[in-house]
């Protein structure tokens, strides 16, 4: 069976992974793509990659062109897909890989992005631990449960903010088991200028990058804030999680390096922390958690939808340490949306997602 694709924001980064990993799917049919100041154009163009979809052209992104197909991927700007994704009432399966639909909280949403608040979807990071905290988890299946069980025939999916899956993949593990405090989180990220889109900027000018580290959205203002803190509810946070975010630029056009610590929970071992890690990620295919003392390099998940961590106990600070690194673009971005949307389908999750990187 072969299931129809559009893809809205072809011509953008994000949209380009979205096709390069689409065009591997064996099961998916890209039929069509669109863009905005794009429409008309080869997309080829704007893709010159993506040699296997050069027989596509951009069109408008419209509604009436992307209903009717099985599933319509979004990827445009926060605030631009909420409107479009309300008219597509003969579409199966929605995927929005903008923000609009991820936070429950419309106070949350008008405090980080302002606008329209356009309701929550079920959030497509699969591996994330859900506990008492969630309102769209599935049912307890033995062991633990995670944001799979609520993936399974949904129709309406919000794939995550990079940086905010990325964190909250650090994080959850020991949240849920209780052997780290959910107050006085702090992450460090250091992060690969395409996950700001393809809009040209100064401040992404290669000439202002290159050779420099720039931190931005410094002091508590970054919008995947409440998007982290709403994950580790989920996942059975007893208090409301308090977090100090701080991305950082730096010269490598995609991946993201977060470093996360949390204060070690009263009596807690280091083996009781590894354990908790290694039980929650141990039957992954995508997230994995590498040996005692091995930390990952964003340089080995280049195109993969691989997240790879290292887990360390400060025991002197009395905090645990959480190096994770992925491809932003990729399981960050494109590869969480399909693999949630395979699970969605009843497909293998795996179908068309690679796990080996890109080296050198």
């Amino acid at each position: 069976m072969s299931f129809s694709v559009a893809v809205a924001g072809a011509s953008g980064y994000a949209g380009g992974e979205l096709l390069r990993l689409l065009a591997a799917h064996p099961e998916f049919e890209i039929r069509t793509v669109t863009g905005h100041s794009s429409a008309g154009r080869p997309l080829i163009e704007y893709q010159p990659h993506l040699r296997s979809l050069a027989h596509l052209t951009l069109e408008d992104t419209k509604p009436e062109l992307l209903d009717g197909h099985d599933i319509v991927f979004f990827a445009l700007p926060h605030g631009a897909s909420g409107e479009l994704t309300a008219q597509l009432h003969r579409t199966g399966t929605v995927v929005d890989c903008g923000a609009d639909h991820r936070l429950r909280s419309a106070a949350d949403w008008a405090a980080f992005y302002g606008g329209e608040h356009h309701g929550h979807w079920t959030y497509g990071v699969p591996e994330l631990i859900v506990a008492g905290g969630s309102q769209d988890r599935g049912s307890q299946g033995g062991g633990l449960v995670k944001q799979r069980e609520a993936l399974r025939g949904a129709t309406r999916i919000a794939a995550p903010g990079c940086n905010a899956s990325t964190v909250a993949l650090s994080l959850a593990p020991g949240v849920a088991a209780g052997v780290i405090e959910a107050q006085d989180l702090v992450t460090v990220l250091a992060v690969g200028p395409s996950g700001a889109g393809k809009a040209a900027k100064t401040h992404l000018l290669g000439s202002e990058l290159m050779g420099t580290a720039n931190p931005y959205a410094v002091g508590g203002t970054h919008r995947h804030i409440p998007e982290i803190q709403q994950a580790l509810r989920d996942a059975g946070a007893g208090a409301e999680p308090t977090l100090s975010f701080t991305p950082v630029l730096v010269p490598m056009s995609r991946g993201i390096l977060a470093t996360s610590t949390a204060r070690l929970a009263p009596g807690v071992t280091a083996q009781q922390v590894r354990g908790a890690w290694e039980a929650a990620y141990a039957d992954e295919p995508f997230v994995q958690v590498l040996p005692e003392g091995s930390f990952p390099r964003t340089a080995d998940t280049l195109g993969a939808n691989t997240c790879l961590m290292g887990i360390a106990v400060d025991e002197a600070a009395g905090r645990v340490v959480v190096v994770a690194a992925l491809d932003n673009l990729a399981k960050g971005t494109a590869g969480a949306a399909i693999q949630s949307t395979n699970i969605a389908l009843g497909l293998d999750e795996t179908l068309g997602l690679p796990v080996n990187g890109v080296a050198p």
